[in-house]
């Protein structure tokens, strides 16, 4: 087993011991018994849990910004919107653990790792306030505040991803994509731009936007690039496709 190998064994064994006890439950020599190695292979590679865990984010982060297309308003919107819903979806219930903790309070970690968490889900609003705001732009989503739209979005999210963890027994995917959509298409999501445009009614808020500082952003209508990570000395800049 070459290094490359060793350390996605690394990060495939902490996914599982993080998914079965938590975070603030696993420990390191938990991480390398499942891994099979010994525990100084295991700080070879990361210099303690909290880095270890942080990479996992970093990869959830990266996949999450990789599942958004951008929708194309010329072709089937409906379709096009359902993909990104379900393709967002498909990550955060692929990985339980990680999208358990990171949506959480973050009750037990260390007050350095909070920060990292509260990072991450703020860097998360900002990839959908972009998306937002780019489908205000092409007049698929309605003028507002960008901002409130993201946490509305996320918190809707976040409460149906809890629940479904607590069932005996989940909710099919696709029912979940559904009345996201359906919640979507009832609240800020427009349909039908052309007609739209035909109305009169305006296309975005970016006067709105540029008195805030243009921070503004969509819900999976469109695919912005992933802000870069807040602080270069966290310890989890590295991403990586394999976790």
């Amino acid at each position: 087993m070459n290094k490359s190998e060793r350390r996605q064994a690394l990060l495939r064994a902490a996914r599982t011991v993080f998914s079965e006890k938590g975070y603030h439950e696993a420990k390191v020599d938990d991480i390398v018994a499942l891994a099979k190695v010994a525990k100084g292979t295991f700080y070879l590679y990361f210099p303690d849990k909290r880095s270890v865990f942080g990479e996992l984010v970093s990869g959830l982060f990266s996949r999450l910004g990789g599942a958004i297309l951008r929708v194309d308003p010329s072709a089937d919107v409906e379709a096009q919107v359902k993909h990104n819903i379900r393709a967002i979806v498909a990550v955060l219930l692929d990985d339980p653990a990680l999208t358990s903790i990171l949506l959480s309070h973050a009750a037990g970690l260390d007050p350095a790792f909070v920060k990292e968490l509260r990072a991450f889900r703020q860097e998360v609003k900002l990839l959908l306030e972009r998306s937002l705001a780019e489908g205000q732009r092409l007049g698929m989503i309605e003028p507002g505040d960008t901002e409130l739209y993201a946490t509305f979005t996320i918190g809707a999210l976040k409460e149906v991803l809890f629940e479904n963890a607590l069932e005996e027994q989940a909710r099919p995917r696709e029912r979940i994509v559904t009345a996201l959509y359906d919640l979507l298409r009832r609240g800020y999501l427009r349909m039908d731009p052309a007609l739209a445009a035909q109305r009169g009614e305006p296309q975005d808020d970016r006067g709105e936007r540029q008195e805030r500082g243009d921070r503004a952003a969509a819900p999976g209508d469109a695919a912005p690039e992933a802000p870069e990570r807040p602080s270069p000395a966290r310890g989890r800049r590295a991403r990586t496709k394999a976790d």
